[in-house]
């Protein structure tokens, strides 16, 4: 008569696994909690151009055109004195600038077309910070800046312009138009969280792109203006992001220490503001 079959060996419980089951796992700290939420909302905010490149076509068209007609026509008028190096060398720079600007000024609209989607409200419920999802959305508008930036660049290059073509300078670009343009997107949510109305965002950006376009020394140098845009030229932060471009692009002297210093506190304060507005934006 055959034995029966012996009952299979009861694996013994990782004693590891069973305090998982009795306890949950520890929450990641704070500090590395949020760049990863950063990051996060960064890589989703840049999803979108997948889907729609567009807007990087349309807005390469108004900085060729500077380049083209305003750049070329006072390079041969030479009524702006530039350190002598050529007019469109010396506006190709502030033309960067302007485009990293003008895409990031405007970037509160799409917070506010977000908060009409009630997808404002569903992304404050969750664990992210608040500081984390205006930090996420402020560097996705400078890496969609530093794309315009290139583009500008390689325009500036087929028309003759001579830049530098240093990888440690060119890396220095990047970091400036990026803070640059963190900046201004805060600004832009900050707005939007005061009006409340992508209208009235519409009609404040337009009020303000233009005067600090002209208020900073990116058509001109500082000394052939009057004391009064001196004095305005000195706190726009774009004066600062144009000197640093110029500097790294053209070799031009330039206070680079104090230039990312203005520019990163710049882009601090703005994320600041921006997060402390961003509840009462979803209310």
């Amino acid at each position: 008569m055959s034995e029966a079959p012996a009952a299979p060996r009861t694996v013994s419980a990782d004693p590891g696994s069973i305090s998982l089951l009795l306890r949950p796992p520890e929450p990641r700290a704070g500090w590395r909690l949020l760049p990863a939420r950063v990051v996060a909302m960064c890589a989703v905010e840049l999803q979108k151009l997948r889907h729609d490149r567009t807007e990087l076509y349309t807005r390469a068209v108004q900085p060729a055109l500077w380049l083209l007609i305003f750049g070329q026509t006072f390079t041969r008028i030479k009524a702006i004195p530039t350190q002598g190096i050529p007019y469109i060398d010396y506006l190709a720079p502030g033309i960067i600038a302007q485009s990293a600007m003008f895409i990031a000024i405007f970037y509160g609209i799409q917070i506010i077309w977000e908060r009409d989607a009630g997808i404002l409200n569903k992304l404050l419920v969750t664990p992210t910070p608040r500081s984390a999802l205006t930090t996420g959305k402020a560097f996705a508008a400078g890496v969609k800046s530093l794309i315009q930036a290139v583009v500008v660049i390689v325009i500036a290059a087929l028309l003759g312009v001579s830049l530098t073509w240093n990888p440690l300078k060119l890396l220095g670009v990047g970091v400036i138009v990026i803070l640059g343009s963190a900046f201004f997107s805060c600004l832009s949510m900050t707005i939007a969280g005061i009006v409340l109305s992508r209208d009235r965002l519409m009609g404040i950006g337009q009020a303000i792109t233009m005067p600090l376009f002209f208020g900073s020394n990116a058509l001109y140098p500082l000394s052939v203006m009057p004391g009064w845009l001196q004095a305005v030229s000195k706190v726009n932060p774009l004066s600062y992001e144009v000197d640093a471009l110029r500097g790294l692009l053209l070799g031009t002297p330039a206070h680079l220490a104090l230039d990312f210093g203005v520019l990163a506190v710049a882009a601090a304060l703005g994320i600041t503001a921006a997060s402390s507005l961003l509840g009462r934006l979803a209310r």
